[in-house]
């Protein structure tokens, strides 16, 4: 990414979110699913193997321009930081959704260079393919060291942890807000990135049929569960945007791909309201009767 002031807040960005998840969930939280392996199993299944293999079908079928695809590759990593609060407004149960949202980001510093090793393996992307290793270090230090840095302080400081624990999700949610105004701004002044962020429609297409496949993926896979299925769904769907661009900002050209990761937020955000609503009401029926 060009602009290093960009890059820069998009790292700290990141790093205060993960760190706000290791602050405000405890080891508890982290162990539920390993207490139900079936559950983690179908999980695990569902965000990390068969949304990239939506994508990976996408890239075959859709003739998608090298930046849009490189653009999906990277948001097939998952493990979004607002996983829990998203899940909360389906209906879904807090306590799968907090551990879910917490194991995804201790695996991605193992998922997400797998993920793009594979992806760069299989098609042209528009970016230098980048060394395993190389994400894998630089992933750790904004997504899995924070994490472990709020869990420890957990551990050894307690009270002060948990009168910051508020501050530091606030401060979190402010900052992901700054950088979406951020980029939507730049978009706006910059007629280069206003001509990119108009798509056309089989990029568009590809954005939607990947998040309603997503969707019904985890909405299937969550099992007999309402508030389960919907957690797993909100899940699938909730790429990590920031991370995204934090890996985007590790190539020169990286900037070329802000303009799919805005879109697949805002189609993100738009086709999880209407699931949301339907999810909920289905809870109530059944509580109804």
């Amino acid at each position: 990414m060009d602009n290093p002031i960009l890059l820069n807040f998009v790292t700290v960005t990141v790093f205060s979110r993960m760190l706000a998840i290791g602050v405000n969930q405890s080891f508890r939280q982290l162990t539920f699913l390993w207490r139900r392996p079936e559950l983690l199993l179908r999980s695990l299944l569902a965000v990390i193997v068969l949304v990239p293999v939506v994508v990976c079908l996408l890239l075959w079928l859709f003739d998608l321009p090298p930046a849009v695809a490189t653009g999906l590759a990277v948001l097939a990593a998952p493990g979004a930081p607002l996983t829990t609060k998203r899940a909360q407004m389906a209906g879904g149960d807090p306590t799968y959704a907090s551990s879910l949202q917490l194991m995804l980001a201790l695996l991605a510093v193992v998922i997400t260079p797998l993920t793009l090793a594979i992806f760069y393996a299989l098609f042209a992307l528009s970016t230098e393919p980048l060394h395993p290793f190389q994400v894998a270090l630089q992933v750790a230090e904004v997504t899995f060291l924070p994490v472990i840095i709020g869990l420890l302080m957990q551990i050894f400081a307690p009270r002060f942890t948990q009168r910051i624990g508020m501050f530091m999700q606030v401060l979190a949610n402010v900052l992901f807000t700054l950088l979406f105004v951020g980029l939507l701004v730049l978009v706006v002044l910059k007629p280069d990135f206003r001509a990119m962020l108009n798509l056309g429609w089989r990029p568009a297409a590809a954005i939607i049929i990947m998040v309603g496949t997503s969707l019904a993926i985890g909405n299937l896979l969550g099992g007999p569960s309402r508030e389960k299925r919907s957690v797993l769904a909100i899940a699938s769907i909730a790429r990590n945007v920031g991370l995204a661009l934090f890996i985007a900002g590790l190539s020169n050209s990286g900037q070329q791909l802000i303009p799919t990761l805005l879109t697949y937020m805002i189609f993100g955000a738009l086709l999880a309201v209407p699931y949301s609503v339907w999810s909920k009401r289905r809870m109530k029926l059944r509580e109804s009767k």
